[in-house]
């Protein structure tokens, strides 16, 4: 249910969910109040007056028993239940203008549609159940238990060249008599050079309606996995953790030089294998199923982290030229991998293409879609290496921009992951250069996320409080104490200590700002080159889909307000969520995609950008607020500028 939340004197009136805190409502309506504090409500400055309705707030020690009598509220510890006007007062109305209002990012629609897929015959699970009824062997019936079960399962489904994992054979004796040979035979229709169904397992009874696998996906910096019920055809949940090989290294760089080091290769294989061990564990146990239950299992990651999980020396990919081990990795036993599930489940991973396009960036393109559609796509997954694809139905190419770890928080001073704590919103009074923040679980600050980062640049940019190259104005006395010498030069406070968990100011300096536009000239030179190569321009794009979990936090506005992202139309802009893992789990539902899948890698043409012509020129060129080139740009560049 929604409820109407009406913000005086501006008079703007925004629609919330019954619950929602007044303070995210009050952002979302591109009202600035003052908060320092993250949310927690320790800092007092977001009082509010409520003139009409409802709010459920806590009485804290920061508002007198007067103020409470009289209507005030903090706006962080209420939540809207009912229709409420609210009147900010003078001491929380810092800024008399509102903020541009940020602009929804339609969700592409999700690829998992199993009743789209059952009426386009493509539900269709590489691993099947099998129950057959066979005759009990007997003196007049004494063939061999693997050619009475292979006999079955032919007559009764109509199978032709059966083949038999020899695993199965060491149990198959006992599980045929367990039921006087009633058993259930797990079919993997999945190798792709014989094209014969091959039986992985067998067990006693009919277990046909009892049929799981899992779906993961491998970050560099976190773990998803999917649990799904093959016989039902549905997604069961998913659950994630961080990957354990974080303890080596940020990023696939410093992961592959640890590789290298005596023993290093098995204990990154060991550490995320115990990772995915310790989420599927979870998983099933919330679902209340044994790992016996687990057929299969599909998985899609970076072509660096593919490689450590199979155990296999990414050295190569770092040196030029350039070259993986593997791109397509035959299916391996699970358990081999310090999996810990039956011996008879396989894992079929996405192709790669290139060193650093892997397969979360293929699965992802298939998740999409776009290698089926006419529009001319740009899909972009935003991390430690950016990669891009561009194209459409009869063309893909694609690239990897180092973008650096400034968007996970690396290289900025008070920089983190999106954790709680973390500021992810931002809003910045022009006359005062007083802050307005929101912190991930509305706690006390502690750092800056990658989002955050992005939306302070914008609002600091667009207050005119930064110049186009990055640097502090220093003649904005109002600015004063908040704008400040530091140890990197100018820097800007945007939570005194006393405000913080980690007791210091959160600052974001010049160095830190350069770091962030390194990050977003990498990418945004690489939109341009990617489509210079193949004869096009940014206008051509018909549509451009964000991937992975930090794209589901841009601000697409603030985004493309400090050169991220083309300045394109923004109903043009869609959010396809956990791409990769949503193409795994395709993998797991159909063996059409399955076999589809590398028809898309082999499809996506790869270039060096540090090997291209021009990119260098385009990069540079892109460390600019936000670019050089003001025609890339014509939305940003017609916003008024700065005040002086």
């Amino acid at each position: 249910m929604t409820k109407r939340v009406t913000f005086k004197p501006y008079d703007i009136t925004v629609e919330v969910s019954e619950g929602e805190n007044l303070l995210r409502a009050a952002l979302e309506a591109g009202v600035h109040i003052n908060a320092s504090c993250g949310g927690e409500g320790v800092c007092g400055k977001c009082k509010v007056l409520l003139e009409q309705g409802d709010l459920e707030s806590i009485q804290g020690a920061l508002l007198t028993d007067e103020e409470w009598n009289l209507g005030y509220r903090q706006a962080c510890q209420s939540q809207v239940v009912s229709d409420v006007v609210i009147r900010i007062p003078p001491e929380s109305l810092l800024d008399r203008k509102t903020l541009v209002r940020k602009t929804g990012m339609a969700l592409r629609p999700s690829p998992i549609d199993i009743a789209a897929l059952k009426a386009e015959g493509l539900y269709n699970p590489a691993f099947q159940k099998k129950y057959v009824e066979l005759p009990p062997a007997s003196l007049a019936d004494n063939m061999c238990d693997l050619t009475r079960l292979e006999n079955g399962l032919g007559k009764r489904y109509a199978l032709d060249n059966l083949a038999a994992d020899f695993f199965l054979l060491r149990k198959l004796a006992p599980v045929m008599r367990a039921d006087n040979f009633r058993v259930t035979a797990t079919l993997d229709y999945a190798q792709r050079l014989s094209r014969k169904p091959r039986i992985v397992n067998v067990e006693p009874g009919n277990t046909a309606g009892r049929h799981y696998a899992l779906a993961v996906d491998i970050g560099t910096t976190s773990v998803w996995v999917q649990l799904l019920d093959l016989a039902a055809g549905e997604i069961l949940g998913q659950a994630a953790d961080y990957n354990a090989q974080m303890s080596y290294g940020d990023d696939v760089i410093t992961r592959i030089l640890y590789s290298q080091k005596a023993g290093g290769l098995e204990k990154l294989q060991r550490s995320v294998a115990a990772t995915i061990n310790q989420v599927m564990h979870r998983l099933l146990k919330s679902h209340q199923l044994p790992v016996d239950e687990i057929s299969h299992i599909t998985l899609a990651a970076n072509t660096t982290m593919t490689h450590l999980f199979y155990g296999i020396d990414p050295k190569y990919i770092r040196l030029a030229p350039y070259t993986p081990t593997v791109c397509h990795t035959p299916p391996v036993r699970a358990r081999d991998l310090g999996l810990e599930v039956p011996e008879h489940v396989f894992i079929y991973s996405v192709s790669s293409v290139g060193s650093y396009v892997g397969g979360d960036i293929v699965a992802g393109v298939l998740a999409s879609g776009i290698y089926k559609e006419s529009k001319l796509t740009l899909f972009i997954d935003i991390g430690t290496n950016g990669e891009i694809v561009i194209g459409n139905q009869q063309w893909l190419a694609c690239a990897a921009c180092s973008a650096g770890p400034a968007f996970e928080g690396g290289g900025i001073r008070f920089g983190m992951r999106a954790t709680a704590g973390a500021i992810e919103e931002v809003s910045i009074n022009p006359d005062t250069c007083e802050p307005m923040i929101l912190t991930i679980g509305m706690v006390k600050p502690k750092g800056i996320c990658g989002s955050g980062l992005i939306n302070l640049l914008a609002v600091l940019m667009q207050g005119g409080v930064i110049l186009p190259n990055g640097k502090f104005r220093d003649d904005l006395i109002m600015c004063a104490p908040r704008i400040r010498q530091g140890e990197n030069g100018l820097e800007y406070v945007l939570v005194y200590a006393p405000d913080t968990q980690i007791g210091q100011d959160i600052t974001i300096s010049e160095v830190d700002i350069d770091n962030i536009m390194r990050a977003k000239g990498a990418m945004f030179a690489g939109y341009v080159i990617l489509l210079e190569s193949v004869g096009l321009r940014l206008q051509d794009l018909e549509q451009v889909i964000l991937a992975g979990a930090f794209g589901s936090f841009i601000n697409v506005d603030n985004a493309i307000a400090i050169g991220l992202l083309p300045d394109l139309p923004r109903d043009k802009y869609q959010f396809a969520g956990n791409a990769s893992l949503q193409g795994a789990t395709l993998l797991a539902f159909s063996r059409e995609m399955l076999e589809e899948e590398r028809r898309v890698a082999d499809m996506m043409t790869n270039f060096e950008l540090s090997e291209t012509p021009g990119y260098m020129d385009q990069y540079i060129a892109a460390l600019f607020l936000p670019h050089t080139k003001e025609d890339y740009f014509p939305t940003v560049s017609r916003r008024p500028a700065p005040r002086g």
